[in-house]
């Protein structure tokens, strides 16, 4: 059985960079046709879709995050990194990590399936 567990600071200065790490039992980040998430929720709000690694490697990004994000991977950790540059208190947000696994000809077409269960992040002087 998959899990995945988000680990970050929980509070962190404006301007500052956030690193956030996902570290994955289970199942391995380099599985054929996997994809390893990040999502967050603001307080009040929706879910968004902040960006994505493949299992070869390949990094998708929300255009929302302007070049501001950052995702990499230690794969004898079973581990993949988003850092966030430039935060400001409306980086302040439950994030989580999430799979993917892609049974389809596009990957986004498909369900997360396995979550972690989210760590809140707080961006404040």
């Amino acid at each position: 059985q998959v899990q995945l567990q988000e680990t970050a600071p929980g509070l962190v200065k404006p301007s500052q960079t956030l690193s956030l790490t996902c570290s994955v039992s289970g199942d391995s980040i380099t599985t054929s046709h996997s994809y390893w998430n990040w999502l967050r929720q603001p307080p009040g709000k929706g879910l968004e879709w902040m960006g994505a690694l493949s299992y070869s490697g390949s990094t998708y990004y929300s255009p929302s995050l302007k070049s501001r994000g950052s995702i990499s991977r230690d794969t004898s950790k079973n581990q993949f990194t988003l850092q966030l540059s430039s935060v400001t208190p409306e980086d302040t947000a439950v994030y989580f990590c999430a799979r993917i696994i892609n049974e389809g000809s596009s990957w986004m077409d498909n369900p997360l399936d396995a979550w972690g269960q989210g760590t809140l992040v707080t961006v404040s002087s």
